[in-house]
């Protein structure tokens, strides 16, 4: 291996320490305890190192979103497999994306609640966010209006979202998050 290759690797191993340690960080502590100090002093490295892989925050809020969205698509491919976009596959969708935002609150707030500086629905969403939304399509369009699969799709999402958002607020009672799924699902992909 040559020295720049173990450089690189070094600095790969670097940066995904720096995403880890914010996640575990904000996890344990909420995002207000993860500031770049916090987490230089948590890596064992100085303020300039980190700042050499992300210029603030706001971008490692960008880095642990990205990690967030690709867990989020493995998780709804798991739940629901290629395959008929019937309403128990539908369900599946919606219980595994409401499980990843309980089990997983900081992650999900770094994803969708705070600035992340990623863009969404346009040209350059990346790609994470893309294939997370491409899964719940790739269930939903066989519902959709032929001319607008996207906007049903995104109606879908944002009723999921308001769904998880008030109730880890706690203005809608937990034990009842499964019968708010079955109608979501009832309502979007009844035939």
């Amino acid at each position: 291996m040559s020295v720049r290759e173990r450089k690189e690797r070094e600095r790969a191993s670097r940066h995904q320490l720096i995403v880890s340690t914010a996640r575990e960080l904000a996890e344990s502590e909420g995002w207000d305890a993860v500031t770049t100090r916090r987490l230089a002093e948590r890596i064992e490295y100085s303020q300039p190192v980190l700042y050499s892989h992300f210029r603030g925050k706001r971008e490692i809020l960008g880095a642990v979103a990205l990690e967030g969205f690709a867990e989020l698509t493995t998780a709804l491919r798991a739940a629901a497999p290629k395959g008929p976009a019937d309403p128990a596959t539908v369900a599946a969708l919606a219980r595994a994306y409401t499980g990843f935002a309980t089990d997983n609150p900081a992650l999900y707030d770094a994803m969708f609640s705070l600035d992340n500086g990623l863009p969404f629905a346009d040209e350059t969403t990346p790609a994470p966010l893309h294939e997370a939304f491409g899964v719940l399509q790739d269930h939903l369009a066989d519902h959709a209006h032929p001319d607008e699969p996207g906007l049903f799709v995104e109606a879908f999402w944002a009723a999921l979202h308001g769904l998880v958002t008030l109730t880890r607020a706690g203005r809608l009672p937990a034990e009842r998050v499964s019968d708010r799924l079955t109608l979501l699902v009832d309502r979007f992909v009844s035939r």
